[in-house]
């Protein structure tokens, strides 16, 4: 009989209780979603990219720009860059799905459908072009959907898959974010700012290249011929190295044509040293005779994490040079 009026009174607190635990599942289903559609746009991908756009804005006006056109300006481009990570996830579904790194995106996992992937990416693509064509002007857009072009069609399509100089010619779609900063604030890309698109365009390979050395079996998994891939690791240092170079000489040359102060000399100077010493670490290190592949994926890695804050330390010293140098 107690066990009766048990279950009898917990009838209506079940009853009761169903709406909010379907509730509760609806919007952890909710989250999950938006985490799927919110990895497909590859996050810290775009914040790397916004390192070099906000900075060279304050460099372009020699001081404070407009805020809105920066706000905007940040969002057009954080939409372009957005839509073409998505974009990209799509497109390499199949060779993702090859890679741990890369076998849990939503495209591989199938938590995002092909067709809902593809209005995403069209979306936040055309709404980048929008929001810069009003927010900044003609040119910042023009430049936006170039990236966008740049990194889907020349990088994703044509030459990710066939070259080992992918990542090479590949990553001219990163460094347009430069040009989108300097003119949505001066209305055209001056000297100046076409050597921050080369040190952008040096600095790639640099970054990407002891990347693909720590994951080289998930490209060769994948048939993708990336350096780190393909090459004895011994190349890909040297490589590594000629391109610290032309970055370094790069971030030199636009130095003298901005005619900075002393705080970018001291700041990038400093950078350039210390990115350079990594790089030679890894060179040495390739040279060592027994030295096993697991060393030198440790020792690349040492570099791939020291090129981001060579870009960040140099391009923060660009933002900050017209308040300390005039």
């Amino acid at each position: 009989m107690a066990r009766r009026l048990l279950n009898v009174a917990a009838t209506p607190q079940t009853a009761i209780a169903s709406p909010a635990t379907a509730a509760t599942s609806n919007r952890v289903e909710g989250r999950r979603v938006t985490a799927a559609y919110l990895a497909l746009t590859k996050p810290r991908i775009i914040e790397l990219l916004l390192v070099t756009t906000v900075p060279v804005m304050f460099a372009a006006a020699g001081g404070l720009p407009s805020l809105p056109t920066v706000i905007w300006t940040v969002l057009g481009g954080t939409l372009a860059a957005a839509g073409a990570n998505v974009f990209n996830c799509l497109l390499d579904a199949d060779i993702d799905a090859h890679m741990q790194r890369t076998a849990n995106r939503p495209t591989v996992t199938g938590d995002i459908g092909r067709k809902q992937a593809l209005v995403f990416a069209i979306s936040l693509s055309t709404a980048s072009v929008l929001v810069l064509w009003w927010g900044a002007n003609q040119l910042s857009a023009i430049l936006g959907a170039a990236a966008i072009t740049s990194y889907v069609v020349g990088y994703t399509m044509l030459l990710k898959r066939r070259t080992s100089q992918n990542i090479v010619w590949g990553g001219i779609a990163g460094c347009f974010p430069v040009l989108i900063g300097w003119t949505a604030v001066a209305g055209r890309p001056s000297l100046a700012a076409w050597l921050l698109f080369a040190l952008v365009f040096f600095w790639t390979p640099a970054h990407y290249w002891p990347l693909s050395v720590k994951y080289r079996e998930d490209y060769r998994a994948a048939h993708v011929p990336m350096l780190g891939a393909i090459a004895d690791p011994a190349k890909v240092a040297r490589s590594v190295l000629a391109y610290v170079a032309a970055t370094t000489l790069t971030a030199i040359g636009y130095g003298l044509v901005a005619d900075t102060g002393i705080v970018y000399w001291l700041v990038s100077s400093a950078a350039a040293v210390w990115f350079t010493l990594e790089g030679i670490g890894l060179w040495r290190s390739c040279r060592e005779i027994g030295a096993s592949i697991d060393v030198i994926a440790a020792r690349s890695m040492r570099v791939f994490h020291v090129s981001i804050s060579y870009l960040a330390l140099v391009f923060l010293a660009v933002g900050v040079d017209p308040f300390v140098s005039r």
